[in-house]
């Protein structure tokens, strides 16, 4: 019998999150992608994203079965603050959350970590680390970052399938021995 887990895919705007439900699920993923337009300007900071021209409007949503009693439902949450009540909806029966970060713009994490704290959604967070940027030692991410010295801190490039799955299996057993120890 196979067990199914929702999990969200969380980050701010641009980080990666469409592109990692895309690698990882096995299944052709919904995605809600919208071209941002100019009634944007000024409400979406794409300072640092090159060429991005759209934006998930709703969510997108994979699946990936880890093992013969394991699929993970992925849902990934729009990055903009705008899009909350969505996050609102998509984290009910999540059982965690794994959080994208982008060191160019890990300022912008802070507000996906305290939303998901003020919800009490455990999350692990894995550093995108995008070509070209600054690579930094994950020490220095979680001191950047405050994250406690259990939350879980990976490193992965979206595109690439093989880190992907490692992020998330960092997560899952995660969540599960968590959930071991609040039984004890």
């Amino acid at each position: 019998m196979t067990r199914s887990v929702k999990l969200l895919v969380a980050g701010s705007f641009g980080v990666g999150k469409t592109t990692f439900v895309g690698s990882v699920s096995e299944i052709k993923p919904l995605r809600t992608e919208e071209t941002i337009t100019e009634a944007s300007i000024g409400v979406d900071d794409i300072t640092g994203l090159g060429s991005k021209t759209t934006t998930t409007v709703a969510m997108d949503f994979g699946r990936i079965t880890l093992n013969p009693e394991l699929a993970l439902y992925l849902f990934g949450t729009p990055g903009q603050r705008r899009f909350l009540p969505m996050w609102e909806e998509l984290a009910m029966g999540a059982l965690g959350a794994l959080v994208l970060v982008d060191t160019r713009r890990i300022e912008q994490s802070d507000e996906v970590l305290s939303v998901l704290e003020e919800r009490g959604v455990p999350y692990a967070v894995a550093v995108n680390e995008f070509e070209g940027a600054q690579r930094y030692p994950l020490d220095e991410v979680r001191d950047a970052l405050d994250l406690t010295a259990s939350t879980p801190l990976t490193a992965l490039d979206a595109r690439d399938r093989r880190t992907c799955v490692h992020s998330l299996i960092t997560l899952v057993e995660y969540l599960f021995q968590s959930r071991q120890e609040s039984r004890l």
